[in-house]
């Protein structure tokens, strides 16, 4: 467990304590814990009425004994990927301090990734808990599409949204989906996971990093939808995410995500159909890749984390989630264990899993991780 509970700078919108004397966690501010308002890090949503009662996941968690500390800090109404947030503050990256912290969850990774609590809570609709994992150099899992009830969570209706935990390593992330999903059973692995590694282009830095991770795959093939997917998943959220809140007052919400509701609402019934059909066609594709082998993987980000001052120009965070959104289009289940450049700078391995196998996900995420290590050890003693 977590034995200090400093956070770092703007991590949490609210601190306080609430539950047992378990694991201790935070949890995301578009997630309802009664009697407090999930503000989503909006001025226009920061006088809207508390919560009348918990989310499911909180009850869940409740339950158990787990230890509330707060609620995290997060990208404005959860469409955004830097974390900076004018509003609430811009929580720091307790790795890389002039680097973002990633969004849209970037509230529950830098709380986790300072040892502040032992796991927390975010979502993720486009790669908002592992694109955030990977800039703060933790380890992060967006479940099977479904599998953990959102209900409680804002906005209360999406297609793609997963509600998901953050911690240090793939142990914490087990004890934590233990917590958050009563049909979550850890598993062991009988033998070595068969691994497909899927072929993407990204910077040399991050092929370099990844390379010897991919090695221990058994082979290599591409997803060719998967640019395809990526931009798909873009025009579902940016509708979904402008029906949800095109009602609030537009004046109160940052420039950024004021011109992002705009661009989704004009988005047609047609395109976001044609997108559909493009997650449809892209899903059987993962399927078909998984069919014999137990997970695919490949580099969760294509490029290194630009840092605050690089993040302005929105053409260093577009490309962030290439490779994380698509399976948000899928709905597999997707886990992200952090690796590190040759600079030491943050990078990441995503693995992706059959649909609802979650528990061997982090069985070969368990695996893979002294594989990691042992790799890093050897390329800093070379």
């Amino acid at each position: 467990m977590a034995t200090q509970a400093h956070f770092p700078d703007h991590a949490l919108v609210a601190r306080f304590t609430l539950g047992g004397d378990g694991p201790s966690l935070v949890v995301k501010d578009c997630i309802d814990i009664a009697g407090m308002v999930s503000g989503c890090g909006s001025a226009a949503l920061a006088d809207a009425a508390p919560a009348a009662v918990h989310a499911e996941v909180v009850e869940t968690v409740l339950a158990q004994g787990a230890r509330i500390l707060g609620k995290a800090n997060m990208h404005e109404l959860a469409f955004g990927m830097t974390g900076v947030n004018a509003f609430t503050g811009t929580p720091l990256n307790p790795n890389w301090p002039d680097r973002i912290p990633g969004g849209s969850s970037s509230g529950s990774a830098v709380a986790v990734a300072a040892g502040a609590v032992d796991f927390a809570i975010g979502t993720d609709t486009g790669g908002s808990i592992r694109q955030p994992a990977i800039c703060c150099g933790i380890a992060g899992l967006k479940p099977s599409f479904g599998r953990i009830s959102r209900k409680g969570a804002t906005p209360a209706d999406s297609s793609l949204d997963c509600i998901g935990p953050f911690a240090r390593d793939a142990a914490g992330i087990e004890a934590a989906m233990t917590l958050m999903d009563p049909t979550f059973r850890p598993t062991a692995l009988t033998h070595a996971p068969r691994l497909r590694r899927i072929a993407v282009t990204s910077d040399a830095n991050i092929d370099a990093a990844f390379a010897p991770v991919g090695d221990l795959a058994l082979d290599a093939a591409t997803l060719s939808l998967l640019d395809q997917a990526f931009a798909a998943g873009m025009t579902v959220i940016a509708a979904e995410t402008a029906a949800a809140f095109a009602h609030l007052p537009q004046h109160l919400i940052g420039a950024d995500v004021r011109t992002r509701i705009a661009g989704g609402a004009k988005i047609s019934a047609d395109a976001v159909d044609a997108a559909r059909e493009i997650g449809r066609a892209f899903a059987l594709q993962v399927d078909a890749a998984l069919e014999d082998r137990d997970a695919l993987i490949l580099p969760a980000l294509p490029v290194v984390p630009p840092t605050l001052a690089e993040a302005t120009d929105p053409n260093t965070v577009l490309p962030l989630t290439r490779f994380l959104r698509p399976f948000n289009l899928s709905g597999h289940p997707a886990l992200v264990l952090p690796i590190r450049t040759a600079d030491g700078l943050p990078a990441g391995v995503q693995i992706v899993g059959r649909m609802h196998d979650d528990a061997r996900l982090c069985a070969i995420a368990r695996w893979l991780e002294p594989r990691l290590t042992a790799l890093a050890t050897k390329e800093l003693t070379a």
